[in-house]
C-alpha cells in the first residue's frame, strides 16, 4: 500500500499534465484556424473590391478619366486597408493571449455596406433587433455578411443586393439576396472557400447555412446563428 499510493498520485499528476498539454495544443490549433478564417475573409474582400474597381478604371480610361481616377483611388484605399488588417492579424500571432484589438461587430455593418456601395454594388442593408452580447458572435455575423457581399462582387458584379440581419433573444438570422448578373458581366466560376468558411462560422454557434440560386438567376444565402445555445 505504501508503494501503491505514491504511484497512484504520480499517475494522476501525469494524467492531468497530459490533459492540460492536449488542451493547450487544441487551443493553439483553434486559434490558428480562427486567424486563417480571418485572413481569408480580409484578403478575399479587398481583392474582390480591387478587381471590380480595376475593371471600372479600364472601361472608363478613355471615355471618362475622372471616373477612372476615382476607381484607382478606391483600389489604393482597399489595398491600404487590406495591408493594415493583415498586419493586425499577423500581429495577433506575436502577442500574448487576450492582447488583441477590438474586432468588427454589428455596429460596423453600415460602414461595410458603404464600402461595397463605393465599389459599385447597389446595396440595401437593414439590421433589426438587439445585437448578441458575444463579441465572437458579432464578429461572425460581420464576416458572414462581408463574405456574402464579396461573393456577389466576384460572381455577379454590380447586381442589386439586399442584406437583412434580424436578431432576437434566441438567434441571429442573416439573409443576403442578389439579383442576376448583367449579361455583359463575366464573373469568376463557382468555387473557392467562401461558403466553407461561412459554414464553419455558423457551426460554432449551433446554426445552419442555406445557399443556392434563385429562379430569376440571382442567388440567396441564409444563415442562422444561435449565440445563446
Amino acid at each position: 500500500m505504501t508503494i501503491a499510493v505514491p504511484w497512484l498520485v504520480g499517475d494522476s499528476v501525469r494524467t492531468r499534465r497530459r490533459l492540460a498539454g492536449e488542451q493547450a495544443v487544441q487551443a493553439v490549433v483553434d486559434e490558428r484556424l480562427r486567424i486563417a478564417r480571418e485572413l481569408h475573409d480580409v484578403v478575399a474582400h479587398h481583392v474582390s473590391v480591387m478587381g471590380v474597381q480595376a475593371g471600372a478604371a479600364r472601361l472608363f480610361l478613355d471615355v471618362d478619366p475622372g471616373r477612372s481616377r476615382e476607381a484607382l483611388l478606391a483600389i489604393e484605399a482597399a489595398a491600404r486597408e487590406a495591408v493594415d488588417e493583415m498586419r493586425h492579424m499577423l500581429g495577433v500571432l506575436r502577442t500574448v493571449p487576450g492582447d488583441t484589438a477590438p474586432q468588427p461587430g454589428l455596429a460596423a455593418l453600415p460602414a461595410l455596406a458603404d464600402g461595397f456601395r463605393a465599389a459599385g454594388l447597389p446595396l440595401d442593408l437593414k439590421v433589426e433587433g438587439a445585437p448578441p452580447p458575444s463579441e465572437a458572435a458579432q464578429l461572425s455575423v460581420y464576416r458572414i455578411v462581408e463574405q456574402c457581399l464579396t461573393n456577389v462582387l466576384e460572381h455577379a458584379g454590380p447586381a442589386v443586393t439586399t442584406v437583412r440581419v434580424t436578431m432576437d433573444d434566441a438567434q441571429v438570422e442573416i439573409v443576403v439576396t442578389n439579383g442576376p448578373p448583367a449579361a455583359s458581366f463575366s464573373g469568376r466560376p463557382p468555387g473557392g472557400h467562401g461558403i466553407v468558411g461561412m459554414r464553419e462560422r455558423v457551426a460554432l454557434f449551433d446554426g445552419r447555412l442555406e445557399s443556392g440560386p434563385l429562379p430569376d438567376g440571382g442567388y440567396r444565402v441564409r444563415a442562422v446563428l444561435r449565440p445563446a445555445a
